[in-house]
């Protein structure tokens, strides 16, 4: 009786590599965030620790399901949940600013990547040259 043979794995998009890298950095940024919201003392320490470890959780799910289009809606979510920890700490504004800003340019350049890639496979022969190619 022989095993199984494996499914091949799933290509990963460029997109959702880019979207998921985004998500786990802001999950070591959470991280340091829970703990100086902590000793910021603004929060009652099991809430503050509680909340934080529910939102790492968030960011980590959203970096598994940003496959789908509700998966990316919902990193999108996560992003302004970033920004509105500003309340508890004024700088996570700017850091939740930075990380959405990146989580939104790392979309688009995903799109474009894809795009780029299925028209190359559409057709590998065409010796036209790409629109940010060369300034001749």
């Amino acid at each position: 009786m022989s095993p199984r043979p494996r499914r091949p794995r799933r290509e990963r998009t460029a997109t959702e590599s880019l979207l998921s890298i985004t998500l786990v950095l802001e999950v070591f940024v959470l991280f340091f965030a829970t703990i100086v919201i902590r000793g910021l003392g603004v929060l009652p320490d099991v809430v503050a620790i509680v909340g934080g470890v529910v939102f790492i959780g968030l960011l980590l799910l959203a970096s598994v399901v940003v496959r789908h289009t509700w998966g990316v809606a919902f990193g999108f979510v996560l992003q302004a949940g970033l920004i509105a920890l500003g309340v508890l700490d004024p700088l996570m504004y700017l850091v939740g600013l930075g990380f959405a800003a990146l989580y939104t340019y790392c979309y688009f350049k995903g799109e474009q990547l894809e795009r780029a890639k299925r028209e190359y496979r559409a057709d590998p022969s065409d010796p036209t040259p790409s629109p940010q190619g060369d300034d001749s």
